[in-house]
């Protein structure tokens, strides 16, 4: 970000997926239709189909005489293997390839396509293109290579890893080996118990790590769609540590993953328990006031837990709010939003409560076609190509490691898509208690990613501005996960700041200063500044009306 360039525009299938449309679900029907709607306005302009048609005969022509005429995405990793360039046959491969994926972009840029139209078209187009990529075959020079070094052997794995995926993952590439890590101990291995639990979550206190600790705590509350742990994955990344390294007595809530049982469990069940574990980190550490984090919905679930405090006249028991990549302000102006209307709303809404939850295994494949190079075609090669085990990588490990939404929880989440209820004073109403965000006059800090797809930098920079008291907002040049998974060291690590905060997202772009290095320091000074006076530290975990019960990462992060 050293030579700041326009904030991020989308072109490729990430554009199209969202927040919206991973809880709304993508369907095939839709896609379908997408392609009736290209296959319709062919037969009714031949013409311009023929035209195009012709243009890519004659590239293909010159392509077989040898000559050269698309370059490769430099970032494109899936050519890199020299073959592609020096061998004639790969080469002529390539060129048609690309040939190919050019001519359908501009086939769909000159139809008469309605606007609508024609961006759902390049999303099922590019879908289509990337999987039929000539590196997804046997003919990959990468696969050809492995298949003489193994004596064939690769070709026995990788259908063996085929045949296992088909059977245990929904048939997509596995990302990550089942055996690659364990929670608890080596990812989620720091020191702690489980000191409140109730029906919906268990609230972990870590040990200290430093001789002295303020006095006010951190409540670190995650998403209810992914388990806790992204913030503590590994001692180089865990901002855990890093918070308790810097004197905050820190606290997470694990949530519990629900079944069938649980399908009432609302939002408003989620604010109320959340209170619950507030309650009890205030009694643990004798404060007056929290300090709250929240990640994604988690950033959704403190915003609703201070408006309801407020309006029981309570706020003073939160001392600082940080949002990370959080929508409170759910427009989100992307291609995303052609696949989203009432039909598709209501029928997820629909099958939802008739299974009781919505199962993170549909959340985690919406995911995986947001980026389908890297999350799917890049395994199936590794996987079935190859014959090779995925690599380890923790992120996907937490990724993989999927839970599910209580169905009324999935229903309000549609709804607040639907309706952007938080912009209105009361527009939502959470445990009987209308929520206005411009009397929560509490102190927020807020985390973007330029590149996240899933909530878009502007409308998190919106959803900041929803809410009352002095605002701070930092935009992180990462994508949704890498945005909070951001430690200090990363030489490609550097975001952005503006103190004036802008009405116009863009304007706030256009006038704010590139910073190297992570953010958390920049967090890390504001939080400590509301964290009270520095005392010495307690090693002690829990109180006498809130004991230790299991040790850290506790008993709902393990259930299936």
């Amino acid at each position: 970000m050293k030579n700041k360039t326009a904030p991020p525009t989308v072109s490729t299938t990430a554009a199209f997926i969202n927040a919206q449309s991973v809880i709304s679900g993508l369907g095939g029907r839709d896609l379908v239709s997408t392609l009736r709607s290209v296959a319709r306005h062919s037969i009714k302009h031949p013409i311009h189909s023929a035209r195009h048609a012709l243009n890519l005969g004659s590239q293909l022509g010159r392509v077989l005489l040898g000559e050269t005429l698309h370059a490769p995405n430099p970032g494109d990793q899936r050519f890199s293997d020299p073959t592609w360039s020096l061998n004639p046959f790969y080469r002529r491969g390539l060129q048609a390839y690309l040939a190919w994926q050019a001519e359908t972009r501009q086939w769909i840029d000159n139809s008469q396509l309605s606007d609508d139209d024609r961006a759902r078209a390049h999303f099922v187009f590019a879908l289509v293109n990337d999987a039929l990529s000539p590196t997804n075959s046997l003919l990959n020079p990468l696969a050809l290579k492995e298949i003489f070094n193994s004596g064939g052997t690769s070709l026995v794995k990788g259908l063996n890893h085929l045949l296992d995926d088909l059977r245990h993952n929904h048939g997509l590439p596995s990302q990550i080996g089942k055996q690659a890590f364990e929670v608890g101990k080596t990812v989620a291995t720091t020191p702690g118990a489980v000191v409140f639990r109730n029906e919906m979550l268990e609230l972990i206190q870590y040990r200290p790590m430093s001789e002295k600790q303020y006095r006010r705590p951190l409540l670190i509350v995650p998403p209810q769609i992914n388990k806790f742990y992204i913030f503590d994955l590994s001692p180089a990344n865990s901002f855990v540590q890093y918070a308790l390294k810097h004197n905050l007595q820190t606290f997470v809530v694990s949530w519990r993953n629900p079944d069938g049982r649980h399908r009432e469990w609302g939002l408003s069940s989620y604010v109320q328990a959340l209170e619950e574990a507030l309650n009890a980190c205030r009694a643990i550490t004798g404060s007056r006031e929290v300090n709250l984090v929240g990640a994604c919905s988690g950033g959704l679930s403190i915003a609703a837990l201070q408006g309801h405090l407020q309006a029981k006249r309570q706020l003073a028991r939160v001392s600082s709010a940080t949002y990370l990549v959080s929508l409170l302000d759910s427009q989100i102006d992307s291609p995303a939003s052609l696949f989203v209307n009432e039909q598709t709303l209501e029928a997820a809404k629909r099958r939802s409560y008739q299974q009781g939850v919505l199962e993170g295994s549909e959340l985690a494949r919406v995911f995986a076609w947001m980026r389908p190079n890297d999350l799917i075609w890049n395994y199936w090669v590794n996987n079935y190509l190859l014959g090779k085990e995925p690599p380890a990588f923790d992120v996907l490990f937490w990724n993989n490691d999927n839970t599910r939404l209580p169905a009324a929880l999935h229903g309000d989440l549609l709804d607040f898509f639907k309706h952007n209820p938080l912009t209105r004073p009361g527009g939502l109403e959470v445990c009987g208690t209308p929520i206005d965000l411009q009397k929560v006059n509490v102190n927020s800090f807020s985390v973007a990613g330029s590149n996240d797809h899933i909530t878009p930098w502007d409308s998190v920079y919106r959803s900041s501005l929803l809410l009352g008291g002095e605002r701070r907002f930092v935009l992180a040049n990462s994508g949704h996960i890498q945005s909070i998974l951001n430690p200090p060291g990363n030489p490609k690590a550097n975001h952005l700041e503006n103190p004036k905060m802008s009405s116009d997202p863009r304007a706030w772009y256009y006038d704010a200063k590139p910073v190297d290095g992570s953010w958390w320091p920049q967090w890390l000074a504001w939080v400590q500044e509301r964290s009270g006076a520095l005392r010495e530290t307690q090693m002690a975990l829990g109180s006498e009306l809130h004991p230790p019960k299991d040790p850290a990462p506790g008993t709902y992060v393990l259930a299936d």
